[in-house]
């Protein structure tokens, strides 16, 4: 496997997906429960690396540490944290075969998913923190969420780390607040001409 290191917009987002698996995102219920779940989420996000026995465990203290990391975003924390994920996991190299240069990693042979992981959670942060800036970790805008993202849209503004499930909760929480909030409409009058 091979990772770009200016690709960190597809790196942040695994980083991102990989925090929002913790129980604490899904009330009591871990998306990560088994070795069977890891390998289906790194298929999901196209980490060509098999899983063994032990891998689970290692990526959820994996996935606390990316987390720590997007809820505590001081630029020297992140370059420090998101430099030791990468640290020994690969060769760096100059790759000009795409038609134009680019760094990238390529792991070593026998690379377990947890190191993949690491690879590519520490290039998303490295990136965002090089291309873009600190204030794009950050904690779900729901409410009722504890889950985290790295805002790597370029606006900026992305709220939530489930937009699709988090921003439509909040959504239909709002639509509900406004339509009991509103006065009740009076019924129409019925029209009876005689005639």
């Amino acid at each position: 496997m091979q990772v770009a290191l200016d690709d960190y917009v597809w790196a942040a987002g695994v980083a991102t997906d990989l925090v929002n698996t913790a129980p604490e995102v899904w009330h009591g219920e871990d998306k990560l429960p088994d070795l069977a779940s890891l390998a289906a989420f790194a298929e999901q996000h196209s980490i060509p690396v098999s899983t063994r026995p032990g891998d689970l465990h290692a990526v959820h203290r994996l996935r606390a540490t990316v987390r720590d990391l997007i809820d505590h975003p001081a630029q020297a924390r992140l370059i420090t944290g998101a430099t030791a994920l990468t640290s020994s996991i690969g060769d760096v190299s100059l790759d000009a075969t795409s038609g134009r240069s680019r760094w990238t990693v390529s792991l070593r042979q026998g690379t377990t998913v947890v190191d993949a992981l690491s690879l590519v959670c520490g290039v998303g942060i490295l990136g965002v923190v090089q291309s873009l800036d600190v204030a794009r970790f950050r904690a779900c805008g729901a409410p009722t969420c504890q889950g985290a993202f790295i805002d790597t849209t370029r606006p900026g503004r992305r709220r939530y780390c489930m937009p699709g499930l988090c921003g439509n909760r909040v959504n239909v929480a709002n639509h509900r607040a406004r339509k009991a909030s509103a006065p009740a409409s009076e019924p129409a009058a019925s029209d009876h001409s005689s005639g």
